[in-house]
């Protein structure tokens, strides 16, 4: 297990929950990719569990060596849920991907507030996260498209807010690997990954299964 990694607990293993497999054939078709991801990545902790949800999302295992842990962000995530924190998105392919069931968090896309863009002459979803910045801390905030969102959040966090998790995931050439390594050096939980690869696939799929292990540590 790496250092600061989270325990492995009793949802790791051979048995997996996918609260969006609704029927056989989906949940054979899960759980036939969770074995491979299992035998090729590991299975130690939770922090495996995401690096393989994250792989599994891009058919691609080479995604999990660039996934990157900061602040022990699934407890961090874990907590959050718990407390019904709003989960805010930068677009609204990462608001509908996420899952809706296993937690009870509202789920705020940037774009619904990013009235101001033409005016600043800024994207939507950078405007639509500076819009948002009363409801960053304590959030989940998750971005899986946009770096200027990305780079908009951590310029909030410099002047003081404190999300209870960051998932940047940001993808392109421009901004988006620089958005990445500058999360990783601010004091707040995150998950990212390295280069200029990601996208509102790994976005979605580490949000998700954070989800997934809070609904089987509180089953209903």
């Amino acid at each position: 297990m790496q250092e600061g990694s989270s325990p492995r607990g009793d949802t790791t293993g051979n048995t997996y929950t996918d609260l969006g497999a609704t029927t056989k054939e989906a949940h054979q078709i899960s759980e036939t990719s969770r074995k491979l991801a299992r035998k090729t990545i590991g299975d130690h902790d939770y922090e495996d569990r995401v690096r393989q949800r994250c792989s599994i999302a891009v058919g691609d295992f080479s995604m999990a060596s660039l996934i990157r842990f900061v602040g022990d962000p699934i407890p961090a995530g874990l907590r959050a849920l718990e407390h019904q924190a709003p989960i805010i998105t930068d677009i609204r392919m990462v608001q509908v991907g996420i899952q809706k069931k296993g937690h009870k968090s509202e789920i705020i896309c940037a774009l619904d507030h990013a009235g101001l863009a033409a005016e600043k002459g800024i994207t939507r979803s950078r405007a639509g996260i500076l819009a948002l910045g009363e409801k960053i801390d304590g959030a989940v905030v998750v971005i899986g498209n946009a770096p200027s969102a990305l780079l908009s959040l951590c310029d909030l966090i410099r002047e003081g807010k404190k999300p209870s998790l960051v998932v940047g995931t940001p993808v392109g050439f421009v901004n988006a690997a620089e958005s990445k390594e500058l999360l990783r050096t601010l004091p707040v939980p995150s998950i990212s990954n390295v280069g200029t690869r990601g996208g509102t696939p790994v976005a979605v799929a580490a949000i998700n299964e954070i989800i997934t292990i809070h609904a089987e540590e509180h089953p209903t």
